[in-house]
């Protein structure tokens, strides 16, 4: 027997306006995400950019002579022959602070002792680290060579009988700062002192110091 499925109609099929209507929903959200991820992206990048530009930008190391004191014994002059009996040890201690909100790791430096332009000492000044916005005193330990003031051995009997003897130090750390791990800053501190010693006193009558950071 055939059965007649005539009054069994058929589900109509999805109207073609709603078919549109997801595909425009599924675009916009699709759209609104892409547009979402994108203001992310530019609001981490204008937050890398400040921080960059304020934060985490490098700041010179700050440098200090902040106390200066003398070892020895008075300067000797004999004659006739002219012979100096001289034994002048200058101890500073230079104090470096960092203003970084990182730490400054700093390689190994050098203090010089300078007398009339010529070097006549030098000391090292072994690494270290100083954390951020921290400071640290290093200290530097100069004694003068006489054998190498031989090339300055009139001015410097001149100085000694005129009572006062004038040298001057430089010293230079070099170092780094580095922001996240990857961010780095290479920085070198520097100092430069000029020191009047009284003699036969052995007392520092007078110094001038100028400190500066070079990039």
């Amino acid at each position: 027997m055939i059965q007649n499925n005539d009054h069994y109609p058929n589900p109509d099929p999805e109207p073609v306006h709603e078919a549109k209507q997801r595909r425009h929903v599924r675009r916009r959200r699709c759209l609104i995400a892409i547009g979402v991820v994108i203001f992310l992206i530019m609001l981490l990048f204008i937050v890398m950019l400040i921080l960059v530009l304020t934060v985490f930008k490098a700041k010179q190391p700050k440098t200090q002579v902040v106390s200066a004191t003398l070892d020895g014994i008075s300067p000797r002059i004999s004659f006739p022959v002219v012979r100096i009996q001289l034994n002048i040890t200058l101890n500073l201690q230079i104090l470096v602070e960092n203003r970084n909100h990182a730490s400054f790791k700093h390689g190994s430096g050098q203090s010089i002792l300078l007398y009339q332009g010529e070097q006549v000492g030098d000391v090292e000044i072994y690494p270290g680290k100083i954390p951020a916005r921290r400071s640290t005193t290093i200290p530097s330990r100069l004694t003068l060579q006489v054998d190498k003031v031989a090339s300055e051995t009139l001015p410097l009997v001149q100085d000694i009988l005129a009572g006062q003897l004038a040298i001057d130090t430089r010293t230079r750390i070099p170092g780094r700062v580095t922001f996240l791990g990857f961010i780095r800053k290479h920085v070198v501190a520097l100092s430069d002192c000029h020191f009047v010693i009284a003699v036969p006193e052995m007392k520092i009558r007078s110094q001038e110091c100028k400190e500066r950071t070079k990039f």
